[in-house]
């Protein structure tokens, strides 16, 4: 988890991400300093839990507003490969940083292999990380809704090399009355060991969110429906962490938690336990929740 410095809502990354909110009354010092204080909330809760957190710095050397959503540009992966990744607005780029790999190694984990597809920057294709990608390491499939961000062609392509099974379809929001895709698969959908959280009703297409859905089953898991009102409280945005003893907690915001209604707490505490903090000021600036600040590390130790 990334520290933020330069927390503010990103111009860059608003014209597509339309969970991002104007706050006009709070200075914009005080927008970075609420958003450090809701971090490093966030992280002691965890902590608590037993869940074990690296928490590196931003640096002062670039201006890179959203540097608090570190898996859109890294992920790590259990045989010890990392994969860099190409991101959509040029001030994200400047997040990627060699040194936070020096600082894992320091923690004793093994990376063996780094494969980078940024070069597809040069070409503008983007695919942002687990922010695009939604993966089910046990069951090895992928799931990606195409948006700007996540191309069709270099989704396939990693899917190859990592050795998983694509699933593809379009989920879109509705904005000012018209259909727009919603630009990170994970903002809709949560891929947990033995149950789902995704807005089925994001996805138009009725041929694609069938083929999603079996999908899901087909790997044993419980589909918990959510709907378009509670993607924009960030209710998709969860994921599944270990704590102390190995238990599996879920993690999502306070305002995800309080979208859901009984019965939907009642099927994911069936599951597993929920850990909510609240965000409100990352949520509403930067248009990311509790997943997006969180680049699940599954490397070996060394």
């Amino acid at each position: 988890m990334v520290r933020p410095i330069h927390f503010r809502m990103n111009e860059q990354t608003a014209v597509n991400n339309y969970y991002q909110k104007v706050i006009d009354n709070i200075l914009p010092a005080s927008i970075n300093k609420k958003a450090q204080e809701e971090f490093d909330a966030y992280v002691e809760k965890l902590r608590s839990f037993g869940v074990q957190v690296v928490v590196v710095s931003d640096t002062e050397d670039f201006d890179t507003p959203d540097a608090i959503f570190p898996n859109n540009w890294i992920s790590f992966h259990q045989d010890g490969t990392v994969a860099i990744y190409p991101m959509f607005a040029e001030n994200r780029r400047y997040e990627r940083r060699e040194d936070i790999l020096d600082i894992l190694e320091e923690r004793g984990f093994l990376i063996k292999n780094v494969v980078d597809y940024t070069a597809a920057e040069d070409e503008d294709i983007f695919l942002e990380g687990t922010g695009s990608v939604v993966l089910d390491r046990i069951n090895k499939r992928a799931y990606c809704a195409l948006s700007p961000r996540a191309d069709e062609d270099l989704f396939i392509e990693f899917c190859e090399d990592f050795e998983y099974t694509p699933i593809i379809f379009k989920a879109n929001q509705t904005v000012n009355g018209t259909r727009k895709p919603i630009y990170h698969t994970n903002v809709m959908m949560c891929v947990a060991e033995t149950f789902t959280v995704i807005c089925l009703e994001a996805i138009d297409d009725k041929k694609e969110r069938k083929n999603v859905v079996k999908h899901l089953k087909d790997t044993n898991k419980e589909v918990i429906a959510i709907t378009e009102a509670q993607v924009n409280s960030f209710a998709g945005n969860m994921l599944q962490v270990r704590g102390k003893n190995n238990q599996l907690y879920v993690i999502m915001s306070q305002a995800a938690y309080d979208s859901l209604t009984l019965n939907q707490v009642n099927q994911i505490e069936k599951h597993c336990p929920i850990i909510s903090s609240s965000l409100d000021i990352i949520e509403a600036c930067g248009g990311g929740s509790a997943r997006c600040m969180m680049a699940e590390v599954f490397l070996p130790k060394a």
